[in-house]
């Protein structure tokens, strides 16, 4: 999304930086040197191959970036996974863009990356968006193919997705635009429209295996060529000179779709919010120990005059509140970073920042099934530190009303988006819509925390047992030398970058951009499901 300038603020800022610097770094791919390869094959680089493509470069919402940052170290570094997958404007249609990295190992998929690929597809699939595919990968990075080929969630899935996907009447686009082989191949021949530039090959096993497995003596363009596809096997639709060629044909394809439905009140850019996203940088600190009023922030987010806020006066560890953005009626779940005191039965007297009470969990729970009722789409703002534990909080029945919110959330249906704002811990995650609760998307701050626990309770209950496993005796020096090393290992496992890296997150977005951000994800998570799908009796083959 194209950015806009915050005021001066400090240390907050001071970390958006460094993020925006290291995803400028990632977005390099495999350096300078891997782009100079494929410009000597005659090919663009994919981030060149996805501005030639969108309508505009600002519309490109990005997502995975961090995907394998800083795993795999044995094997090298996998910017991005090796694979780029965003949403942006093709001829007026927005479209789920997969394009393959072949400055990346060559493209070859690691298990993040198949992960990464099934996020979009369940991305479009959800939001009802095309897809397109630009094709470059030497297939699976075979040292690590135990992890990438057999389970529910590898590289198989990817194909059964394509199958599901088409058969509920989304389009998908697939342009090979370089190697295609091996298991791979299936993915472009599952798609509605194949394109392939001269020069590409697609088969099942290259000219080294061929002759390996059946003695057989072939060439890669006898084998898989683009000619030998478009005149003999009739596998590609359109065979194009180079990728300039193609890009224009899928541009043109993508043309050819109905029209999108216009949503006047779903971008309405006349409409502001109360308060400058400025003002973010304000009121929220890097450590997330400063304590500030959540409204204040959903007031730098909403457009202004907007916000009703549900049972102020109840459950008041956790906003409630119905608003607009860019005109679009919204749900918020936010988590209040301030005191509060309760009256509530049960919960009454002080409650700390950021922790669910059960007058809270009992709100959210009523909050989000009269979301529901009315089908207005959710948002969560979750810096949470978890469920208040202790005697009192047990004799108010919080596992009960937590599980209230946690079944309410689990049956939603509307769209629902979050945005970790500072923490995200515990059971706490799980309330307020983490990932394994279905969110169409989920972004984070750059200073965002993940874990079931923060990090010095964490690595003190992870010191004990290492220590008390060991046979002999510690030293002092031995045992803090170790409780350092523990605690370090898990301040390091807390980090945003750490989950982001796994798909826990889809993007990190700097907070002033946070409004822009959901306008744009709202408008594709609130798109309509496909109204019908082409079916046929069978065929004779």
């Amino acid at each position: 999304m194209k950015p806009t300038t915050p005021s001066p603020t400090p240390a907050l800022l001071d970390r958006c930086n460094e993020i925006a610097q290291q995803e400028a770094t990632l977005r390099e791919g495999g350096g300078a040197a891997g782009q100079e390869r494929q410009h000597k094959l005659g090919r663009l680089f994919v981030r060149e191959r996805i501005a030639a493509l969108i309508d505009s470069p600002d519309s490109f919402l990005e997502v995975g970036l961090w995907a394998a940052h800083g795993m795999y170290r044995e094997w090298g570094a996998f910017p991005g996974a090796g694979v780029v997958t965003g949403i942006g404007d093709i001829a007026g249609h927005p479209c789920m863009i997969v394009a393959n990295d072949a400055t990346v190992k060559a493209g070859a998929f690691v298990p993040m990356t198949c992960k990464k690929v099934l996020r979009a597809q369940r991305i479009a699939f959800e939001c009802n968006l095309p897809l397109v595919y630009l094709v470059d990968s030497s297939g699976v990075f075979l040292p690590m193919q135990d992890e990438i080929f057999p389970d529910e969630d590898d590289f198989g899935r990817i194909f059964r997705n394509n199958a599901v996907i088409s058969a509920a009447g989304i389009p998908q686009y697939a342009a090979i635009m370089g190697n295609c082989v091996a298991g791979g191949a299936y993915l472009p021949v599952l798609c509605d429209k194949i394109l392939m530039t001269e020069g590409s090959g697609l088969y099942l096993a290259g000219p080294q295996l061929v002759k390996a497995a059946i003695g057989q003596e072939t060439d890669t363009e006898t084998l898989g060529g683009a000619a030998m596809h478009a005149e003999i096997s009739g596998t590609v639709d359109f065979k194009e000179k180079d990728d300039h060629a193609a890009i224009k044909r899928l541009r043109s394809l993508i043309g050819l779709l109905p029209a999108e439905s216009s949503q006047p009140s779903a971008l309405n850019s006349q409409l502001s919010p109360e308060f400058p996203a400025s003002r973010i940088y304000e009121l929220v600190s890097v450590d997330g120990r400063k304590e500030y009023d959540v409204r204040d922030v959903i007031r730098c987010l909403v457009d202004a005059g907007s916000l009703d806020e549900y049972k102020a006066d109840y459950g008041k560890s956790i906003v409630c509140a119905f608003a607009r953005l860019g005109g679009r009626p919204i749900g918020i779940v936010a988590n209040q970073r301030m005191r509060v005191q309760s009256k509530a039965a049960g919960a009454a007297g002080l409650q700390m920042p950021g922790v669910i009470y059960a007058d809270s969990a009992d709100k959210g729970a009523r909050f989000i099934m009269d979301c529901n009722q009315t089908r207005v789409p959710l948002l969560f703002l979750q810096d949470v530190s978890g469920f208040m534990v202790g005697k009192d909080a047990e004799h108010s029945g919080i596992i009960r009303s937590g599980a209230k919110m946690v079944n309410a959330l689990s049956n939603s249906t509307v769209p629902k988006i979050t945005v970790v704002t500072g923490g995200s811990f515990g059971a706490g995650n799980y309330a307020m819509c983490g990932k394994a609760f279905d969110p169409r998307f989920i972004f984070s701050w750059p200073h965002g925390k993940y874990a079931v626990m923060g990090a010095a309770q964490a690595s003190d209950v992870v010191f004990n047992i290492l220590a008390k496993s060991g046979k002999a005796e510690r030293t002092k020096e031995e045992l803090d030398a170790l409780r350092a090393q523990v605690k370090a290992g898990y301040i390091e496992q807390t980090d945003i970058r750490y989950g982001a890296a796994r798909g826990w997150v889809d993007a990190l977005i700097q907070p002033h951009q946070t409004r822009e951000t959901l306008l744009r994800a709202f408008a594709l998570a609130c798109r309509p499901a496909p109204s019908a799908s082409f079916h046929t009796g069978v065929l004779q083959v």
